[in-house]
């Protein structure tokens, strides 16, 4: 018997091509990022991006399958540059690029409106840093948060100002943006909740991209608060800080996670003090819990040459979460995978996530840090 094995190899090495060049054909998975990019919380933004990127590198690197089929991620990342107007902009931008699903967006005043936008195409997205309420009680299928909210947040702040730091007499400033606004609101709760409502004696605001505080700091140094309260973001906590040292304010100064990074000392300089910034962080790990996320930090120290500085954990753990329940749902397709995604139990670095029926995340957990030599120190965790 002759076999024509030229012909033969020929015909199976075009078939066993074709085949291979189909087998080859990656499942492709866009995954949205938005964050503030440039402007004064840049540096911010720029952590939270390096989560997620993190997490898309290591995802590859694993060669993961879903429904059958090898799976490369790919990060369409986008800056709002912390404006409302520009976060839809760009929200609609990944709406087009088809993106399967999104992180972000990280200041609560761009999550709001550009969550809109994804519910109507039908695309999930979780935020790692937004805290305000009002994005998760939109009732948006879609939406999600892997830190604990404004309510949880301020109003642990307030009450801690009064119960622990035994404040009498409280000051509050706020940026004016949603998120500013929104903790500050929760933190006067939590104080008049627990010393009513003369504890507060006076309101001051100011903007998220202001430098000049002496008007409202003079107003505030003449009530002689114990605590001052500020809603809003380091880049303007710092020099904040600065002004209070050069009037004499003596007060505490307590934040939400917005202030409550690891540039803060930077941006402060010496009117950091010891022990005299109180911050809350949105989000956190117990003591006996915490070898994930150390070894995470050390890992993106490694990789991107200097630490976390604030969010990039929870950007890190919204991708994972979100493949996660492509996983479990066998695809990436948004309708698809996103019932899977509302009954997730994804063991993160930052800790377990799941969700209730808004999109919040379940039993949330809060740090309470102050700064010390420079450094921010833990003061306690809890929920």
């Amino acid at each position: 018997m002759i076999v024509k094995f030229g012909l033969l190899t020929a015909a199976t090495l075009s078939t066993l091509t074709a085949y291979h060049q189909a087998q080859a054909q990656d499942l492709i998975v866009r995954i949205g990022h938005v964050s503030p990019l440039s402007g004064p919380s840049a540096h911010m933004g720029k952590d939270t991006e390096e989560g997620a990127r993190m997490a898309i590198e290591e995802l590859n690197t694993k060669g993961l399958s879903i429904g059958g089929k090898k799976a490369k991620f790919e990060l369409l990342s986008e800056d709002d540059a912390s404006d409302p107007k520009q976060a839809t902009t760009v929200a609609q931008k990944l709406v087009d690029a088809k993106v399967n699903g999104v992180i972000g967006h990280m200041n609560s005043g761009t999550t709001i409106p550009a969550s809109k936008i994804y519910q109507t195409a039908g695309i999930p997205q979780i935020s790692p840093s937004a805290t305000n309420p009002k994005y998760t009680l939109q009732g948006f299928n879609t939406a999600f948060r892997v830190v604990a909210n404004d309510g949880q947040l301020g109003g642990t702040l307030g009450r801690f100002a009064v119960q622990i730091n035994h404040a009498k007499k409280v000051a509050v400033i706020d940026d004016r943006s949603a998120y500013g606004q929104g903790v500050a609101d929760e933190f006067v709760k939590g104080v008049i909740g627990k010393s009513g409502p003369d504890a507060i004696v006076t309101r001051q605001y100011t903007t998220d991209k202001a430098t000049d505080f002496n008007a409202i700091l003079t107003i505030i140094k003449s009530k002689n608060p114990d605590v001052i309260f500020f809603g809003g973001m380091d880049a303007v906590g710092g020099p904040m800080l600065r002004q209070m040292k050069q009037l004499g304010i003596e007060a505490k100064f307590f934040g939400g996670d917005g202030i409550c990074s690891s540039d803060l000392p930077n941006l402060a300089s010496d009117a950091i003090g010891e022990g005299k910034v109180v911050c809350a962080e949105a989000g956190g790990v117990e003591e006996a819990k915490k070898g994930d996320l150390i070894k995470f930090k050390a890992a993106f120290a490694k990789r991107f040459g200097h630490e976390v500085v604030l969010n990039a954990p929870y950007a890190y753990d919204s991708v994972m979460t979100m493949v996660d329940a492509m996983q479990k749902a066998g695809s990436s397709e948004p309708a698809k995978y996103l019932p899977l995604l509302s009954k997730i139990q994804h063991k993160g670095v930052t800790g377990m996530i799941a969700f209730d029926n808004r999109g919040d995340i379940l039993d949330g957990t809060l740090t309470l840090y102050t700064y010390k030599g420079g450094k921010r120190e833990l003061l306690t965790i809890t929920k």
